[in-house]
């Protein structure tokens, strides 16, 4: 098994009104859990990746894992680079094996984005990987990129249609009031921008900061039109705790064959949960 883009799991996600979830990943372990529960749930997956995680792991190294997944699953999978910026970087991905790119220029002005993701557009469909880029600007913590709350700014639904054509864009991530990390207070999503931006395209929308939204939330942000659901927080959240309430009943321990299960277990659950929210079992 192989390496994919997202381009036609998500138009099949689109038409058939469920989404694709994208679990950002961090090591061995996070890439098992998330490949077999997919693989025994019936469900596509995005593994997600920022730079950070890449440069943890090392670019070979995680290619090499995520197509050991693929095949290990006989499924299937995208690796996928999550908020990227930096076009050099993408290409050295691209050409590792990687073919599922974010190209995030959201933080500069509209004109410099658009020209910013054209030409990592134009590079990666030479090599059939599939973008996704982000018009407006959602606030949190990401790696070490913050975006504060007067930073943050949502998606014009009256510049979507300029963005995607002068673009080439495959899928589009919206800002719609979802953020990275925790929620301090109760979120609000803006199901009107929504509504408003998925009546002026046809190409799929993206959810990102979906850790800790109320599932009902998420739900009717798919029968608006989302097609691809962002889940990173939740998964280390659990990973953590767990391994913290293992050594908390076992300070002796110091083999990590033993430590990292509860963790892997913990996170199993996320994903089972975040695949029966996506709708997205027994869609492969």
């Amino acid at each position: 098994m192989y390496l994919i883009s997202t381009r036609e799991m998500l138009r099949k996600a689109q038409r058939e009104g469920y989404a694709v979830p994208a679990f950002n990943i961090h090591n061995l372990e996070t890439v098992q859990v998330v490949a077999e529960t997919a693989a025994r749930m019936g469900s596509p997956v995005i593994l997600a990746g920022t730079p950070g995680t890449f440069h943890y792991a090392g670019v070979d190294y995680l290619v090499a894992i995520c197509r050991e997944a693929a095949r290990a699953t006989q499924r299937p999978l995208a690796l996928h680079l999550d908020h990227h910026d930096d076009a050099a970087d993408i290409a050295h991905k691209v050409c590792a094996g990687v073919r599922s790119v974010m190209i995030d220029a959201s933080l500069a002005p509209f004109e410099q984005n658009i020209e910013k993701v054209a030409g990592v557009v134009q590079f990666c469909h030479r090599y059939d990987a599939s973008v996704e880029a982000e018009l407006g600007r959602l606030g949190g913590q990401e790696d070490d990129r913050v975006v504060s709350e007067k930073e943050q700014f949502f998606t014009d639904p009256l510049s979507v249609a300029a963005f995607i054509n002068r673009t080439g864009i495959d899928s589009l991530a919206v800002a719609i009031g979802s953020a990275h990390g925790l929620y301090e207070g109760e979120p609000q999503l803006d199901f009107a921008r929504l509504v408003q931006i998925r009546g002026r395209t046809e190409i799929p929308l993206v959810l990102h900061g979906a850790s800790g939204l109320p599932e009902a939330m998420v739900k009717r942000a798919i029968v608006s039109g989302i097609c691809k659901v962002n889940v990173a927080t939740e998964l280390k959240i659990a990973f953590a705790d767990a391994v913290k309430g293992y050594f908390n009943q076992h300070p002796e321990a110091n083999d990590p064959r033993h430590y990292i299960l509860p963790g892997k277990e913990a996170m199993r659950k996320v994903v089972e949960e975040k695949i029966l929210m996506c709708g997205s079992a027994d869609k492969l």
